[in-house]
């Protein structure tokens, strides 16, 4: 009886899962639209405040058009205890207006080659025009030290792949000194590209 009870509650969990217009889903199910897959390889970094990241995407007015993931702790109020913590996010998702948490937000991830996925749909499920995005993944390094990687990928034509320009921002704070281009922290977040697959291949 157990067993079956547990059987039904993975069942019940996949099926919200993806339901609605989700923001990530794994790239081997089936789909039924074009997609953007957008992958780093992240290293999580010891010791306190760090492993805070944001992935997002913004249109050509530069305003935001869905986050596809933001570290729980900053997604939950952390940026009001840390405003070091993945700033321009919450700047531009308007997070501090909010009254309810994204559920694009989790638990920050092991090390390892990270993948998110945009349906190509809004924040309200509404399917996006065509035309040219901007990527961006946001990383806090350590305290005021942070990582921005911005791309842009085109849609709605041939598949296309394009990489992520990182803009490091260093600065000291009462708990440590600024990093420097040598800092081990900067192998937090590596390696950023984006990923535009068409439902159907030519």
């Amino acid at each position: 009886m157990r067993k079956a009870i547990a059987l039904l509650l993975v069942l019940i969990s996949s099926m919200l899962l993806f339901a609605g217009c989700a923001a990530q889903a794994p790239e081997e199910t089936q789909r039924d639209s074009d997609i953007v897959t957008i992958s780093f390889d992240y290293e999580k970094q010891k010791g306190y405040a760090s492993n805070q990241f944001a992935v997002w995407i913004e249109n050509e007015q530069g305003e935001l058009v869905k986050t596809l993931f933001v570290t729980e702790f900053a997604a939950t109020g952390g940026y009001e205890k840390r405003p070091d913590a993945i700033p321009v996010w919450v700047v531009r998702s308007g997070v501090a207006q909010k009254s309810a948490v994204d559920a694009t937000s989790g638990a920050t991830p092991k090390s390892g080659s990270l993948s998110y996925v945009w349906d190509l749909t809004d924040e309200s499920c509404a399917r996006v025009p065509d035309g040219t995005y901007t990527f961006l993944v946001e990383g806090t390094l350590r305290w005021k030290n942070q990582v921005l990687f911005t791309g842009t990928i085109t849609i709605g034509a041939d598949a296309a792949t394009a990489d992520a320009t990182p803009e490091y921002t260093y600065a000291s704070s009462d708990e440590q000194a600024a990093l420097t281009q040598d800092a081990p922290e900067n192998a937090m977040i590596t390696h950023v590209s984006a990923e535009y697959i068409p439902l159907t291949q030519p």
